[in-house]
């Protein structure tokens, strides 16, 4: 079931809460953990019963695996603990190989030696993607002695949590097995569910009325692309712009109900988004987006290959050995990878350019800064979205194809431009497209200055990693606005209260079309 389905709201949400609540008055936490993990394993199992098995089956060969790590790395056979290793982190690529890639190899095949291989039509199970970095990462600790003790019941509950279990956040061992020890673990407080009914609400909020306020705009170019149609200037940049908009307000809808939903239950899970469409850079754009995707590639792929310990060539090598594998672990299609690929050359670029010009801290290059890598990053953004390279590069030749009459009126600028692969062959823009320009600057300006989520709960503690320090860090930009500040903390009043319920009551008048949360399909 999704987290935006009736079923889950109205009546699975509610059950595991009652139970919980029940269970933390007149038990221990060991027994409301069991009850979390048959809960967890009914969420699975209404979506798939048959991969809820292979799940399982993977979760336990990967505990007993991880046992046996440990215990050969007490006796000092680190002859053994690599074997072992090695042999865990290949089934569990295999197993994710298969289900996810295998199409794609035979597609290639077909490509490249014009052969004629069937597909195989193989369905990827829900959550598989996230579930196999998790346990990557637990093998990988276990073998380096980092893994605090645990027992079955905790690692299941790790590796099955229903609020983390399809789309992430990518959570860490350490920060599920800290909060699963202690007398007072798991334990029903008031506090929690206020914070985390209020989390959830405003991520609902974000998927079913934000998300899919831009959803019906998103098509157009890519359907006309991949029809073979011309697409003008104004078409091709309404589309990338609303599909940026859509895949942010639907993947940190998604990040913010299972924050939410698991603080329900006394549990904090890493934040996965800090208003990204607010970096400087494209280096800051991927330490606020997915976050803990991004954690773990700098920890498990780019910090093993060397990071930037072996010289600038080697470094940059790195940067998009990780960011290419980053976009084929978000799609099976070699238009992922060049999406990932040319995130890396943007990482690449950005870190060159650093070394030849000292950023400029001032307001104005701050704002220049942030719309470059607004709308660099939206070109980028459209590989992620089109269905082929092919539809991609026609839209991206749509979105540098100005209207013929700016040729002249750009003056000199407009005889550059075409030095760099600009056009201006395009229709006219209409006054009516015109009109809806105040709009882009609306939601820029919302992306920009509007408190996200855990600014506002900064004091609460709204996730596992974010509190009041790391507000103070990175502070909302109304912050430097003393008139703004009563606006920019979540307070517990009747007046806040209303609020949340008018969101609840939006979303829920939202609800008669459940749509997929888009990275179920990564």
């Amino acid at each position: 079931m999704l987290f935006n389905s009736p079923i889950f709201l109205f009546i699975f949400l509610p059950a595991v809460v009652a139970g919980y609540v029940l269970l933390s008055q007149r038990s221990g936490p060991r027994v409301v953990l069991g009850w979390l993990v048959a809960a967890s394993l009914v969420f699975y199992a209404w979506l798939s019963p048959i991969y809820l098995l292979l799940l399982s089956g993977v979760a336990i060969l990967n505990f007993g695996l991880a046992r046996a790590i440990a215990a050969q790395r007490r006796i000092g056979r680190t002859d053994r603990v690599s074997i072992m290793l090695t042999l865990g982190l290949a089934a569990n690529l295999a197993m994710l190989a298969y289900f996810k890639y295998t199409d794609f190899l035979i597609d290639t095949a077909n490509q490249v030696l014009q052969a004629d291989l069937l597909l195989q039509n193989i369905v990827l199970p829900l959550g598989l993607s996230f579930f196999t970095f998790r346990e990557i990462a637990y093998l990988v600790d276990s073998s380096r002695g980092e893994v605090i003790e645990h027992d079955f019941l905790e690692y299941i509950f790790f590796a099955m949590f229903f609020p983390h279990l399809l789309a992430g956040p990518i959570t860490h061992h350490s920060e599920i097995f800290s909060q699963t020890k202690g007398p007072w673990a798991l334990a029903a407080r008031p506090s929690n569910f206020i914070v985390g009914l209020t989390i959830f609400v405003i991520g609902l909020f974000k998927k079913v009325v934000l998300a899919e306020l831009f959803s019906p705009y998103v098509p157009a170019a890519f359907d006309a692309a991949a029809a073979g149609q011309q697409i003008d200037f104004y078409l091709s940049w309404q589309s990338a712009l609303a599909f940026k908009f859509q895949l942010y307000f639907d993947f940190s809808g998604y990040s913010d109900m299972a924050v939410g939903a698991a603080r329900l239950f006394g549990i904090q899970l890493p934040l996965n988004f800090n208003s990204p469409y607010r970096a400087l850079n494209v280096v800051d754009f991927w330490r606020r987006w997915h976050m803990t995707l991004s954690r773990f590639l700098r920890d498990y792929i780019y910090i093993p290959l060397g990071g930037s310990r072996k010289g600038v060539p080697r470094l940059y090598l790195n940067l998009m050995i990780t960011m290419a594998l980053s976009g084929l672990w978000h799609g099976a299609a070699w238009h992922f990878v060049l999406w990932g690929g040319l995130q890396g050359a943007a990482m690449v670029i950005n870190h060159g350019w650093r070394l030849l010009w000292r950023p400029i801290n001032a307001w104005w290059s701050r704002t220049i800064a942030r719309l470059l890598t607004f709308f660099a990053l939206s070109l980028v953004l459209v590989f992620h979205r089109a269905p082929s390279t092919e539809v991609a590069l026609r839209v991206i030749g749509g979105m540098v194809n100005l209207p013929a009459s700016w040729h002249d009126a750009l003056g000199l600028l407009g005889l550059a431009l075409p030095w760099v692969g600009v056009r201006f062959e395009g229709e006219s823009i209409s006054s009516e497209q015109l009109a809806l320009l105040p709009w882009l600057v609306l939601w820029i300006g919302f992306m920009w200055f509007v408190p996200n989520t855990q600014q506002l709960l900064a004091r609460w503690h709204p996730a596992f990693n974010y509190g009041v320090a790391e507000r103070h860090r990175d502070p909302p930009l109304l912050a430097e606005i003393p008139a703004a500040a009563p606006l920019l903390e979540w307070t517990l009043n009747p007046v806040v209260a209303v609020l949340i319920g008018i969101l609840a009551a939006i979303a829920f008048l939202s609800l008669s079309h459940v749509s997929e949360f888009l990275y179920l399909k990564f």
